[in-house]
């Protein structure tokens, strides 16, 4: 079957489009998202052929793990950001203006989603700049498998720290053993919870696409190449999740993920967290495109990245270790936005499905 979901991997995917907006918008959605949701709508401005905008998809959102919409935030900025690095190649500075219309009113979330959008962008013509940093877009944003043990150099620390240029918004690393137990203690309690909350798992399995012709369908969410499986075994895996869907649900699904979990803290050289001094929607969106800046740059560091989300999520059984951790990590009152992994990895992981740009093309 015709991988039709690995189409907008391709460099040449966009080639297609003449309105420059669309290609860079079929850039942006290869970044990372919560979920694999891509939770994204851009709007083209009719009267002005350098400026489209950016929404949040309302109907993209993960509620058990995400009420209150912060991790969707978080992938708006990732977005953005791979718009700006592909905008740079193509010859189009991309000054973004996030929430010109104002935030959104919270007690009506969803539609305040879809009308106000996150962010304006307009395009001004300059000068095509070739970068390695381009090339790292079309390469996998999460890598699970176990990192190789020796600690980060010095040079890639500081590329790494230096990355944030907000002065709310900071990068921290954790490379001594007892910040390394600490913080593995935590991702390994949290996913254990949520493991054991089915409405959560629930909402996991619910888009888990068990074969080709699922993927070709949907384009986004979880499938066997997130798990690390490629090649021939994945064709086999497949059939046998099709065939025997508990497989991948109930007590399998979680103790799937309790594993999984457990193999990435005892692989693990490295932890980072983004930081905000606060928690606003700005700082959210910000936070997702130092992110994005944070893998693109480890791919040309030889370093590879996966979100550790579970202690941060705000549903009411992860509320005691959320604590905890806020208390540990962010003590005067920021908040973090990301936990993730850092690391020279092991082996390489096969890329994810992709929407195609056209659905992300909100009517005016």
């Amino acid at each position: 079957m015709k991988q039709t979901y690995m189409e907008p991997w391709s460099k040449n995917y966009a080639e297609k489009y003449s309105d420059p907006r669309v290609r860079l918008a079929a850039a942006g959605l290869l970044a990372a998202s919560n979920h694999n949701m891509q939770p994204w709508k851009i709007r083209l401005d009719e009267s002005d052929p350098m400026v489209f905008y950016l929404y949040a998809d309302s109907s993209r959102t993960t509620k058990e793990v995400d009420p209150y919409a912060r991790q969707m935030m978080i992938s708006q900025g990732t977005f953005l950001e791979y718009v700006a690095v592909a905008g740079e190649k193509e010859g189009y500075h991309a000054d973004i203006a996030l929430f010109p219309d104002g935030t959104y009113d919270e007690s009506n979330l969803a539609e305040s989603m879809d009308s106000n959008p996150v962010a304006k962008i307009t395009l001004t013509k300059t000068q095509p700049q070739s970068s390695a940093i381009y090339d790292t877009l079309f390469l996998p944003d999460t890598n699970r498998e176990a990192y190789q043990p020796g600690k980060l150099t010095d040079s890639q620390v500081s590329a790494i720290e230096s990355l944030s240029s907000m002065s709310n918004v900071s990068i921290k690393l954790y490379q001594d053993q007892k910040d390394l137990s600490n913080i593995g203690n935590f991702a390994l309690q949290s996913a254990t919870i949520e493991a054991g909350v089915t409405r959560v798992m629930d909402e996991s399995n619910a888009i888990f696409r068990a074969n080709e012709y699922q993927k070709n369908e949907y384009r986004y969410g979880y499938s066997v190449e997130g798990q690390g499986t490629s090649g021939f075994m994945k064709n086999i895996l497949q059939g046998l999740v099709t065939l025997f869907p508990s497989m991948n649900t109930g007590k399998s699904a979680s103790q799937n993920f309790i594993n999984s979990t457990k193999t990435s803290v005892e692989h693990t050289p490295a932890y980072a967290m983004i930081i905000t001094t606060g928690n606003t929607r700005l700082e959210q969106v910000e936070s997702g495109m130092t992110y994005s800046k944070l893998v693109l740059t480890g791919h040309t560091l030889d370093l590879a990245m996966q979100p550790l989300s579970q202690v941060l999520e705000e549903y009411p059984e992860m509320e005691s270790p959320y604590t905890e951790f806020k208390e540990a990590y962010a003590p005067d009152g920021g908040t973090v936005q990301m936990l993730f992994r850092v690391g020279a990895a092991t082996k390489s992981v096969p890329l994810s499905m992709r929407r195609d740009v056209q659905s992300l093309i909100k009517s005016n």
